[in-house]
């Protein structure tokens, strides 16, 4: 094992300066999802949700996650290359974001979320990722989730909407 090049407080000056925002993969991704016609649907990073997706598209009850191939070990050729120095910990760490990853998911289709993952290496071919961009927001899940399915024969309706009588005060019943 080589010994690191920093020291204890500068490696972590280091690693704390690693983004975790508004990454490449990230802006090539909502590039491409306002090429696709969803940029105004979405909202960044999800806090309030499990796992905090990097887009959220709450009409729609999805959410996209972009992962980096390395810290979330994908199996591609960057994701499956290991560190050589300090490789026990790289291996823990990168099983414990899997394991982290995994719940999230799990845990928003209990709550009635459909969830993507666009991995970092998928983002350097744009028409293979605009494919599965658009396959994943067109698909009709729980688009209605809010509304009680049409009886046969009727029409969806929106409920009443109250009107404006002068003097300021909002009512649906007549004066």
């Amino acid at each position: 094992m080589r010994a690191d090049v920093f020291d204890a407080e500068k490696r972590s000056a280091v690693m704390r300066a690693v983004k975790s925002r508004d990454t490449k993969p990230e802006l090539i991704v909502r590039a491409a999802v306002w090429a696709l016609g969803y940029g105004r649907r979405y909202r960044l990073n999800g806090a309030k949700l499990a796992g905090k997706p990097d887009l959220v598209f709450g009409a729609l009850r999805k959410v996209i996650f972009v992962h980096g191939c390395f810290w979330h070990g994908h199996g591609c050729a960057r994701g499956a290359r290991q560190p050589k120095d300090n490789a026990a910990y790289w291996q823990a760490k990168i099983a414990r974001n899997r394991a982290r990853d995994a719940a999230s998911i799990a845990a928003l289709e209990a709550d009635g979320w459909a969830s993507l993952v666009i991995w970092e290496c998928e983002t350097k071919a744009a028409a293979p990722m605009a494919r599965k961009l658009t396959a994943f927001l067109r698909t009709a899940q729980t688009l209605s989730i809010h509304r009680a399915p049409a009886r046969s024969g009727q029409t969806p309706s929106a409920p009443p909407r109250a009107s404006r009588r002068p003097g300021g005060s909002s009512s649906s019943t007549p004066p």
